[in-house]
């Protein structure tokens, strides 16, 4: 689909939540549990799970016979902009939804590999359910933390606060790049090159908001030759909160992907692991912010670009 520069974008407000199926469900779900989220609705085929935030849901899972992605939702600015969104390729009609939260939605087809995408508006808030301190602490000649003052944990699962990006591989990564970027306010903090060709081959994607300071990505898409999700990434609070959240899952025996390192491209720390399907879920903390002001950086696609440290890179991320 093939827009002029004229034509009026959706604008999409945040990243509201992802869908999975899985073979499953009952282990996909003691997964889930683990890794920090908490059920919020549940019926015999699909179970609804939330964060410590403020979205009514962020993951939901559902029963099926091939663990399969479901495609992102977003949460658009207006009701207009679910007009605009019936007009996509294979888009629904508006209809009311029967998730969490409620509103009103719509489900087009994107048009370059097939996948599902959702739009919501007038969804309800949800009160947050956990709070955390913003901890101080102690430098070589900056000693922040008063005389006794001790910093304790307690061990478990690592609390989501929301889901802060998603990303796929693409079949032809300029014909999805001139689909999202034309029809949407997503605008490029990344765009990563083949070094001998040129070729754009990844990008990670922000909401353009004007002035507005938002996370470095919510979506990234990179080119390969058949299409597949590559992993959806949850925000936690701190670093210590992650490393309980890793040394839990560890505990546990779940299988760690890649982590705990520091990327390059939105400089946050990254701990993926695998599901008991095999889809790759991330906690991350300490992103980067962008707005208007900031110019997209052009990089060369390379391992060294991925990380400054951390473990090497293990062939099972690069799919």
């Amino acid at each position: 689909m093939s827009l002029s520069a004229s034509h009026q974008k959706i604008n999409l407000k945040r990243l509201a939540h992802v869908y999975y199926t899985h073979e499953n469900l009952a282990e996909a779900h003691k997964f889930l549990l683990d890794f920090g989220f908490s059920v919020v609705k549940s019926t015999d085929n699909e179970i609804y799970y939330r964060g410590y935030g403020t979205e009514p849901f962020v993951y939901c899972a559902a029963k099926g016979t091939e663990n399969k992605f479901g495609g992102a939702a977003f949460v658009v600015d207006s009701m207009e902009d679910l007009e605009l969104a019936t007009s996509l390729p294979g888009a629904t009609p508006i209809h009311d939804s029967d998730a969490p939260g409620g509103g009103k939605r719509v489900t087009f087809i994107e048009p370059v590999d097939g996948c599902p995408w959702h739009l919501v508006f007038g969804q309800e808030p949800v009160e947050m359910t956990e709070t955390f301190p913003e901890l101080a602490y102690n430098f070589p000649v900056s000693k922040n933390r008063p005389v006794n003052k001790t910093q304790r944990f307690k061990k478990g699962p690592v609390p989501v606060h929301k889901l802060g990006h998603f990303g796929f591989c693409v079949t032809d990564f300029n014909k999805a790049f001139e689909f999202y970027t034309t029809n949407f306010n997503l605008k490029p903090s990344e765009l990563a090159h083949e070094p001998e060709s040129g070729e754009n081959v990844m990008t990670f994607l922000h909401l353009d908001r004007g002035s507005e300071w938002v996370d470095h990505h919510c979506f990234f898409f990179f080119k390969g030759p058949e299409f597949h999700v590559h992993h959806s990434s949850f925000e936690v609070f701190d670093f210590d909160v992650q490393m309980l959240g890793h040394s839990w899952l560890e505990e546990k025996k779940y299988e760690n992907c890649w982590g705990v390192g520091r990327h390059v491209m939105g400089s946050q720390i990254f701990d993926y692991w695998f599901d008991p399907s095999r889809f790759i879920l991330e906690h991350y903390v300490d992103g980067d912010l962008v707005n208007d002001e900031t110019p997209i950086n052009k990089t060369q696609a390379a391992l060294d670009n991925l990380y400054v440290w951390g473990p090497e890179v293990p062939a099972s991320f690069l799919q």
